[in-house]
């Protein structure tokens, strides 16, 4: 169980698809963050972001995919 700013990470937020996530930030315009509430991926986040507010639940639990990544390292 992998714990983020006090946030339990959803199960189905992977690494590997955080690592998928930050490798298209670098190579593309797109700007990824994943809700760790309810793994669902969010556009337009700060690689850096923490607790952006997720349009799908509503949760202050939208973090960039940088930040993911170090966190689940």
């Amino acid at each position: 169980m992998v714990v983020i700013d006090g946030l339990t990470i959803n199960p189905l937020v992977t690494l590997d698809r955080v690592v998928d996530a930050v490798h298209r930030r670098m190579t593309t315009l797109d700007n990824p963050g994943f809700c760790v509430r309810c793994a669902i991926e969010a556009d337009g986040c700060d690689p850096d972001a923490q607790r952006y507010r997720c349009e799908a639940c509503g949760q202050y639990a939208v973090f960039g995919a940088d930040e993911l990544l170090v966190a689940m390292m």
